[in-house]
């Protein structure tokens, strides 16, 4: 939340073709590809022209675009950053001990072009400079047991946009056989209230497997189980599967159904179907003015006391200091104020303690650290009688370290020592802690791109540094909000960058918490989805409070398109979620600033 708003250059590729010719002619039993053989060459890319976005490709920065394009109506853009180069990469099938030519049309400054996996010689090529469409192209002959090669381009960090066109690889196609049959005796397991088991009969041939999920594709597998986990309690759900090996996936197969045991988990306090959630300023002033506990209105349901704060970025010591009179002079007294709160509590609101902030920086580094934070937010909570504890960590507070990669066995300290201390608090007050989280869409969908330093290293080690911890403490849980707002173009699972100022990048950013996600991009790897009942969509309440405000008209457009599926935009989404908890915003304050037009617009809605 923002307080002060709330509001090495290029190496030279090495050419292979002629030595390889050389080669080819000089050995005894060894001749080029004769004129019969050429003539069954194909192009073995896969939507080359990037007419169908990016199908085939697995990209780490790019997007489909219209305009410049070599042929056709798109292209290939993608930007490197300081981190990351803006690969784009397939993998195809191909025979062994076979000539191949990989070409393509590339617009920018240090845009390469290669091939990995030959088995022989791995080759790229590049151009430092390309104002206009420049042709690219590389030669290269598979090993004797090469099946598979993958090309990819990609440009130079922090150099600006590329764009490529028209790849192609032009060779002797592999041997792709036949997709496997659908896999046959699907049956359930083990059912809690946001978990299915699911086992199925082996297919032959197959590779690996994908779980449907009421239609929508929510896992890739390599053996014949899995877990489907995220889901909502008491709710029935229809799941089935299908084979894949390279030559395609198969049919799904039969569906089987299940219905999810009542919760009692983090979703279980008693908040409203719909809840709305602000932040009001109990600290600090702001532009916004000072608003007394007794007059929030009974619109909302969850009141965070912003901010509890450290002393010191390390000491896990968390202070909660009431604004001063002399920047708040309509501020009430303590007693006052502990009232207004139990008046809150017994008209059924719950009132929190939020820690962070813009400049509420906490690294638990140490299991000291740890345990007076414990104490420390035990204290407030005690003092106050609230009824639980909202974490709102940013900037630096979370970070991954270099060799930290799998979010659901964190190993970096301050990562480790948050989701113990959080579990601590929550047996220490019961089932009906309320525990909610705020993190910024850096730290959460940010991850489905990226996660931590990443495989080469480079990357912001604070990407995805809250999934972790909301996967860990996903059974404690009561709400997540992530803050939609504050933010840079984020990649959905339509794998297009969406960017602030409309009902679409909430309904790409919620999608993605209630469909799951591939974490760092990888199909293997998926952050599970959370229960609906568990999110609500974080907002600001008015163009003051911080940039990302959109009108009434696009909030309406957002709750129609994930609760009812009507009224959506250009972003397709994977389901239907009548049972989404609601609105965050920064802030009641603001919004009170505002008239209300945030609070006025949700009562409206959801009546």
């Amino acid at each position: 939340m923002d307080r002060a708003r709330r509001t090495g250059r290029p190496g030279h590729p090495r050419s292979v073709l002629a030595l390889l010719t050389a080669v080819l002619l000089a050995v005894p039993g060894i001749t080029v590809l004769s004129s019969a053989a050429r003539a069954a060459d194909a192009d073995l890319a896969r939507n080359g022209g990037f007419e169908s976005g990016l199908d085939g490709w697995t990209c780490t920065a790019g997007a489909a675009v219209n305009s410049p394009v070599h042929s056709g109506s798109s292209a290939l853009q993608a930007t490197p950053a300081g981190s990351d180069n803006a690969q784009c990469a397939q993998t195809v099938t191909v025979q062994p001990n076979s000539q191949y030519t990989l070409s393509g049309y590339v617009r920018g400054s240090y845009v390469y072009l290669g091939v990995n996996g030959t088995g022989t010689t791995d080759v790229s090529t590049w151009t430092q400079s390309a104002p206009d469409w420049q042709k690219l192209t590389t030669t290269f002959t598979t090993g004797a047991a090469t099946t598979k090669v993958t090309l990819y381009t990609h440009g130079w960090y922090g150099t600006g946009a590329y764009y490529a066109d028209d790849i192609s690889l032009v060779g002797p196609g592999g041997s792709t056989g036949q997709p496997p049959a659908a896999p046959a005796g699907l049956r359930t397991g083990t059912v809690t209230s946001s978990s299915v088991a699911l086992s199925w009969s082996a297919a032959t041939g197959a590779t690996s497997y994908a779980v449907y999920r009421d239609g929508a594709k929510v896992q890739t597998v390599s053996g014949t189980s899995a877990t489907v986990s995220g889901l909502a309690p008491s709710t029935a759900y229809s799941f089935q599967v299908t084979a894949s090996n390279d030559a395609g996936e198969s049919a799904r197969s039969a569906a089987v159904t299940a219905t999810t045991t009542a919760g009692t988990g983090g979703g279980s306090t008693d908040l409203p179907a719909h809840a709305l959630v602000g932040y009001l300023h109990a600290s600090f002033a702001n532009g916004s003015g000072y608003t007394r506990m007794a007059d929030v209105p009974d619109s909302w349901d969850v009141i965070d006391l912003a901010f509890g704060e450290p002393t010191s970025a390390t000491s896990g010591d968390i202070r909660f200091n009431r604004c001063p009179v002399t920047e708040c002079p309509n501020v009430e007294s303590d007693a006052d104020f502990k009232a207004a709160i139990k008046a809150k509590q017994a008209a059924g609101k719950k009132v929190l303690i939020s820690i962070g902030g813009q400049n509420g920086q906490v690294q638990l580094t140490t299991t000291a650290a740890r345990d007076t934070f414990v104490s420390s937010v035990s204290n407030i909570i005690d003092t106050y009688g609230l009824d639980g504890l909202d974490i709102d960590f940013e900037g630096h507070s979370l970070s991954l370290n270099a060799n930290d990669t799998d979010f659901r066995n964190p190993t970096t300290p301050v990562i480790v020592n948050l989701i113990s201390a959080l579990k601590t608090l929550k047996v220490r007050y019961g089932s009906k802690f309320v525990l909610t989280m705020a993190p910024e869409t850096f730290f959460v969908q940010m991850g489905h791109q990226y996660y931590g330093t990443g495989k080469w290293g480079g990357q912001d080690p604070r990407c995805g540094a809250y999934l972790p911890v909301i996967h860990a403490l996903r059974d404690a849980l009561t709400l997540l909000h992530v803050q939609d707002y504050n933010s840079g173009p984020i990649m959905g699972l339509d794998n297009q960058y969406h960017s602030m100022g409309g009902a679409d990048f909430h309904i790409a950013m919620t999608d993605m918490l209630l469909t799951g996600f591939p974490v760092a991009g990888d199909a293997n790897n998926v952050f599970p989805a959370l229960r609906p009942d568990q999110v609500a969509i974080g907002m600001p309440a008015s163009t003051n409070a911080g940039n990302g405000y959109v009108a009434p008209s696009e909030v309406t457009k957002t709750l129609d398109c994930l609760t009812k599926k009507t009224n959506c935009g250009s972003y397709p989404t994977h389901g239907t979620w009548p049972a989404l908890r609601g609105l965050m915003t920064w802030s009641v304050n603001w919004d009170r600033y505002s008239n209300w037009e945030f609070q006025k617009n949700f009562d409206a809605y959801f009546g």
